[in-house]
C-alpha cells in the first residue's frame, strides 16, 4: 500500500444535516470531527507507507476510527460495522459519503 495523500475536506451538507437532526445534542464522533478533525493530516504518517503499490485508505481516517473504537470499547469488527451504520461515525470518518 503507498500514501496518496487525501485532505480531510468538508462533510457533505447532507449527511451533515441528517448526523445534527439524529443527535441534536451531538455525539463524541460529531464533536471529534469539528474538534479534532484536522488533528490527523496524511502527512504525518507518510513514512509509514512505500512509494509504490496500491493506495491506501486515508491514514486520518483510520486514526479517527481507532480513536472512536477506543472510547467506545469496540471490538474490530463493532467499529466496522460503525462506520457503515451510524450516522455519526459517518460523518467523522466519511466525508464523502
Amino acid at each position: 500500500m503507498c500514501l496518496k495523500p487525501e485532505p480531510i475536506g468538508p462533510v457533505p451538507e447532507r449527511t451533515a444535516r441528517v448526523a445534527k437532526a439524529a443527535f441534536p445534542k451531538g455525539s463524541a464522533a460529531l464533536r471529534m470531527r469539528d474538534e479534532l478533525g484536522g488533528l490527523f493530516d496524511d502527512q504525518a504518517f507518510a513514512g509509514l507507507f512505500p512509494a509504490k503499490g496500491q493506495p491506501a485508505l486515508a491514514p486520518w481516517r483510520l486514526a479517527l476510527v481507532t480513536v472512536l473504537q477506543f472510547t467506545e470499547g469496540l471490538s474490530d469488527r463493532q467499529a466496522a460495522e460503525a462506520v457503515r451504520a451510524r450516522i455519526d461515525w459517518k460523518y467523522s470518518v466519511r466525508p464523502e459519503s
